[in-house]
């Protein structure tokens, strides 16, 4: 049994190393376009290192096309991270710890709003952010991805409260904590790595999104994926500039995943996904 699984390993182990680096070869093209030349981008040397030093140049410009973009994004992912985080939080201890009559069928009518097609609801969408007078602005925008936000998040405290010893809010209870009471001094300190789990994962949603972006914001709250497509659909495309910028497009959640993932990680096994 010993000698199956030594040999194995190194096999699995360099399965798992081809499959890296075949999902990382775009980031490589990328990469290896951004630094180069526009006289230096050809598809016959697409693969060829750039000639000479590296043209720095393209991230420059790239940089200065998508800053007030970066920005709009960051304006955007930040609060709707938080917020929705907090929002499903609540829901899941409520829906977890203090159960009352029909809190079943709250939690399953939640989670429908994660099976509900973006495209479905566009028009009445468009419609009601108008009437309330956020269409065409980031606000709008980030109260749209805290709603569509909720059920995920939910989902994901609920089952992760649902494994913490109900007992503990009894004793909470005893010493005279109440509904919040409870929620603030006993779950929240113990709810770290499902914010961990959550916050990271409704940044990169958010942070990647598209379709709300350019349905819901005019051209000057567009977020950084609204500006990036619009860079690719240019008559004259530079495509050094354009690959860089979106490398620096993709930056801030591959730092979240970079620096963050352990987090992740550490969230996912301490049972934020459990359930």
């Amino acid at each position: 049994m010993k000698t199956r699984s030594a040999v194995l390993r190194p096999i699995f182990y360099v399965v798992l190393l081809a499959l890296a680096l075949f999902y990382l070869i775009p980031i490589y093209m990328i990469l290896l376009t951004g630094f180069k030349p526009i006289d230096q981008i050809d598809v016959k040397t697409m693969w060829d290192l750039p000639n000479g030093k590296l043209f720095i140049d393209n991230f420059v410009a790239g940089f200065q096309q998508l800053a007030p973009n970066l920005k709009n994004s960051l304006v955007m992912v930040i609060p709707e991270a938080l917020l929705s985080s907090l929002l499903g939080s609540f829901n899941g201890y409520l829906l977890s710890k203090w159960k009352f009559r029909g809190s079943n069928l709250i939690f399953s009518l939640i989670l429908f709003g994660m099976f509900i097609p973006y495209q479905s609801i566009l028009i009445p969408l468009v419609k009601f952010m108008q009437f309330i007078k956020l269409y065409g602005d980031l606000p709008g925008l980030i109260l749209v991805h805290i709603i569509y936000g909720i059920p995920i998040t939910t989902l994901i405290f609920r089952n992760y409260y649902a494994g913490i010893s109900t007992e503990i809010i009894e004793a909470g209870r005893i010493d005279g904590a109440g509904l919040l009471g409870a929620y603030r001094y006993i779950m929240l300190p113990l709810s770290a790595p499902s914010f961990a789990v959550v916050i990271i994962w409704q940044f990169t949603q958010a942070w990647n999104e598209f379709l709300f972006a350019v349905i819901l914001t005019n051209q000057a709250h567009w977020p950084v994926t609204v500006a990036l497509n619009n860079l690719a659909g240019s008559q004259l495309v530079q495509w050094n500039v354009l690959m860089a910028a979106t490398f620096l497009a993709a930056l801030p959640t591959l730092l979240v995943y970079i620096f963050l993932g352990r987090f992740f990680l550490r969230g996912l096994m301490a049972g934020a996904l459990k359930g």
